[in-house]
């Protein structure tokens, strides 16, 4: 399955999401699959064997997927302070049992992992290629780390680092996300596949995709933005079954979910942040010009935020109600695509892909 790795090194060249694989024959293809033959299909490799759920609708008439704007040099000062972790970190999250920071780096491919209450860089753990999306498997640990260009799902051991052997799951895969029952869903982008994965095995291999991307659990379901169709999917994750889609705006690109038992999504291109339950239905939208993009939650403190890529701004919300109610605002480096909170202090952490730093705040 290596041979997926120059494709993913040619995704890497464009934006955020990249473009979509040509298409083939779906029937031929599918038909190979389930004869126990590799085979790449409209809807990526499927592992020989592994039962298989849903068909890929058309694309030639889809939009690209959703980027982050570009933001120039920030014209206010970045609260907080900044520690410098290395090239273009992308991708990071907050343990808050080990007070472990976690951010993905390049050249070279690192995690490197910071202590969330000094600031201080504790390790770093090469990693086999690039990465864009973190999430956590639960409080403790593991990290989850999709490789993309190595078609890989890594997971890496909290405080220490360890890496565990890597698990192909499909064509460049861009996000993970644990489901409470242990099931591990993978986003493999370029491949249009979502991959269950127990233990270390495939079990499932979902088909509906055409550019899945930002994943996140809650509860027994599972739900999935898919940046080409630009909806969002909700899974079982117990039965291993589809339990519908629905329209997630201009240009959905991440997922998370709250205390209330929603999934909330950043409208990267629609300049909003929307909010669905698990049936899946949309509740509520509030508008956030500039290109909202990264995306995390406290569940302590009942507070969403959600980077402004075009503004060098988080924003905060309160998710007290359906409605994000927009509580605060805080300046940061240039590019914050991506960030993460520490739910026991309240701490953000913002990952600036542009100047090579996590910026740290208190936002009080």
């Amino acid at each position: 399955m290596r041979f997926y790795a120059a494709v993913a090194a040619a995704v890497l060249l464009v934006g955020a999401c990249g473009n979509p694989p040509a298409e083939t024959d779906p029937a031929t293809d599918t038909q190979a699959a389930t004869t126990g033959t590799q085979a790449t299909t409209t809807t990526g490799l499927i592992p020989p064997g592994v039962p298989t759920e849903g068909t890929r609708p058309p694309t030639e008439d889809l939009p690209a997927a959703a980027e982050p704007l570009a933001a120039g040099v920030p014209t206010q000062a970045p609260a907080g302070r900044q520690v410098q972790v290395g090239t273009a970190p992308e991708g990071i999250v907050v343990d808050p049992v080990t007070r472990v920071v976690a951010v993905a780096t390049r050249d070279p491919f690192e995690l490197v992992l910071l202590n969330a209450d000094t600031g201080d860089i504790t390790a770093r753990t090469p990693l086999p290629g690039a990465v864009r999306h973190l999430q956590l498997a639960a409080p403790g640990g593991p990290v989850l780390v999709p490789v993309e260009s190595a078609n890989a799902l890594v997971r890496v051991d909290l405080p220490g680092g360890q890496a565990n052997p890597e698990i192909i799951t499909g064509t460049v895969p861009h996000d993970a996300s644990q489901a409470p029952d242990g099931t591990t869903f993978v986003a493999n982008e370029l491949g249009g596949t979502v991959s269950a994965v127990r233990g270390g095995d495939i079990v499932k291999v979902f088909t509906d995709s055409v550019q899945p991307a930002g994943l996140a659990p809650v509860g027994d379901r599972m739900g999935l933005l898919d940046v080409r169709k630009n909806d969002l999917t909700v899974y079982d994750t117990v039965n291993l079954t589809i339990v519908g889609s629905t329209p997630a705006g201009a240009g959905p690109t991440h997922l998370v979910a709250d205390k209330h038992g929603r999934l909330i999504a950043a409208d990267t291109r629609g300049d909003a942040v929307r909010v669905f339950d698990t049936t899946p239905t949309q509740l509520a939208e509030t508008a956030q010009p500039g290109g909202p993009y990264g995306i995390t939650y406290d569940a302590t403190r009942d507070r969403l935020w959600v980077a402004s890529s075009g503004t060098n701004e988080v924003v905060g919300y309160d998710m007290s109600e359906e409605t994000p109610r927009e509580v605060m605002r805080v300046p940061t480096v240039q590019n914050p695509y991506t960030v993460a909170v520490d739910s026991k202090t309240g701490r953000l952490f913002v990952a600036g892909v542009t100047t090579g730093v996590v910026q740290i705040v208190d936002p009080r």
